[in-house]
């Protein structure tokens, strides 16, 4: 059973930045794809980027390409999320989320383990 805390949700005006990580208690953390989703109030969990194990691949939403960076630390059990030139839709609960497997998948119902979520809040 994969445990997942997600860190460094929070306040910022729109343009800013914010880096959200996600820690892992499970120590096979580098044998998981891991992604973050997003869910805005009334709105279904989206997906926003997800890493190979190995951290070389990834893959996002378009919503979100080019201004958002997905990276993993298999040594620390950590993944990152690195949101820049932040919007007002961006505003959600941003949620980790591990899977099983080797390749990347958008849709939430390949994930089995999910953390509790962090919110991010961007003011226009």
């Amino acid at each position: 059973q994969v445990q997942l805390v997600e860190f460094g949700g929070g306040l910022v005006q729109a343009g800013g930045s914010l880096r959200l990580s996600c820690a892992a208690s499970e120590p096979t953390f580098s044998t998981y794809v891991m992604a973050w989703f997003r869910q805005a109030p009334g709105k279904e969990r989206e997906f926003v980027a997800t890493t190979t194990r190995s951290g070389i691949g990834a893959a996002y939403a378009d919503s979100v390409k080019d201004r958002f960076t997905i990276s993993r630390d298999n040594a620390k059990n950590t993944v990152y999320l690195q949101m820049n030139s932040l919007k007002s839709e961006d505003t959600a609960v941003y949620f980790c989320g591990a899977r099983m497997g080797t390749s990347l998948r958008r849709d939430k119902s390949a994930y089995q383990y999910w953390g509790q979520g962090t919110q991010v809040t961007v003011s226009s």
